[in-house]
C-alpha cells in the first residue's frame, strides 16, 4: 500500500516511516516543503496519490498552544481538516493521531474511547477540533489517542529529565498528574498494524500501566544509573500557562478487543529506550 505520513521528520512520524517501510511504499510529508495549514496542501497530498494517510503532524508544545491559540488551531485543527479533505478527494482512509489532553482528568479512572471529551486548554481543544473535522468529512478513518510520548527524536520529558539530572544532580517533578508513558516506536508499530485493516473507529493506544511524572522521572534516573535526587512536588509548585489533566490514563479497550493483546508495560518500553 502507498501510505503518506505527515510530520514524517518528527518523533512519531520518523518511527512510523521506519515501521511501514518493510511492507509498504512510504511517502514522507513534512515541513518546510509541506505546510498543512495552507489550502494548497490538499492538492499537494492528492498529487502524491496515497492509498492511505497517517496524520502525525501537530503542534505538541502544550504551553506554546496556550500562548498562541491561533497557531494551535491552524496546525492541529485546520491541518487535520486539510488532510481529511485530501483523503475525501482520493477516497483514502485517514489515521489521525490525537491525545489524552482531550479529557479533563476529573474521572480518576481510565478513560474509554466513548467517554465525553472536555479539554482544559487550547492544545486539547485544537486536537479535539481535528478529531471533529476527520469525523465530519470521512467515513473511513481511525482516530488514535495516545499519551506521554517519548522516543529517539525530538524533545521529550524523559530525555529532558535525564539531562537536568546529569547537569544539576537533582530534579523536582510533579507527583499529582497521572498518565501512561508511551514509547514512540511501540506506538508506531501499532499504527502500522492498524492502518492495514478496515477496523475503523476511535482507539486509545498506550504502553501498559500508569504512573505520575515523578514516578516516570525516578525510574528513568534509576535505569540510567545517574546519581541524582528526584524530589516530588505538587503542580502548584510548578505553575505553567496550561492546566493539565490530573488523571489522563487511557483504557485501551477497543485496541485490546480488536487485536487481542495490549502494548507492553511502560517500564519495559522505557528500559529499551534507555538501552
Amino acid at each position: 500500500m502507498r501510505i503518506l505520513v505527515t510530520g514524517a521528520r518528527g518523533m512519531l512520524g520518523a518511527e512510523l516511516c521506519a515501521a511501514l517501510a518493510p511492507t509498504h511504499e512510504v511517502v514522507a510529508f513534512d515541513l518546510p516543503e509541506a505546510d498543512l495549514t495552507a489550502p494548497g496542501s490538499i492538492d499537494a497530498i492528492a498529487a502524491r496519490r496515497p492509498e492511505a494517510l497517517v496524520h502525525c503532524a501537530a503542534m505538541t508544545d502544550v504551553d506554546g498552544c496556550e500562548r498562541d491559540p491561533q497557531a494551535a488551531y491552524a496546525v492541529n485543527a485546520l491541518g487535520a481538516r486539510h488532510a481529511a479533505l485530501a483523503c475525501q478527494r482520493l477516497g483514502a482512509p485517514l489515521l489521525y493521531v490525537s491525545t489524552d489532553f482531550v479529557f479533563d482528568g476529573a474521572k480518576r479512572e481510565p478513560y474509554y474511547e466513548w467517554d465525553q471529551p472536555n479539554p482544559l486548554g487550547h492544545y486539547g481543544r485544537s486536537k479535539l477540533a481535528g478529531e471533529q473535522a476527520v469525523r465530519e468529512l470521512l467515513a473511513q478513518f481511525f482516530i488514535v489517542r495516545t499519551s506521554w510520548l517519548f522516543g529517539r527524536r525530538g524533545r521529550n520529558f524523559v530525555d529532558g529529565i535525564l539531562a537536568k539530572a546529569r547537569a544539576d544532580g537533582a530534579v523536582r517533578v510533579v507527583n499529582d498528574q497521572t498518565g501512561s508513558p508511551t514509547r514512540a516506536a511501540d506506538l508506531a508499530a501499532a499504527l502500522a498494524r492498524l492502518i492495514g485493516t478496515q477496523y475503523f473507529g476511535t482507539y486509545h493506544v498506550t504502553n501498559g500501566g500508569c504512573c505520575t511524572w515523578h514516578e516516570l522521572a525516578a525510574e528513568a534516573v534509576r535505569l540510567s544509573g545517574i546519581r541524582a535526587e528526584v524530589a516530588p512536588i505538587s503542580s502548584a509548585d510548578y505553575p505553567t500557562p496550561t492546566r493539565r489533566p490530573a488523571y489522563s490514563v487511557l483504557a485501551n479497550f477497543c485496541w485490546e478487543r480488536t487485536f487481542g493483546a495490549p502494548l507492553r508495560p511502560w517500564r519495559d518500553a522505557l528500559k529499551e529506550h534507555l538501552s
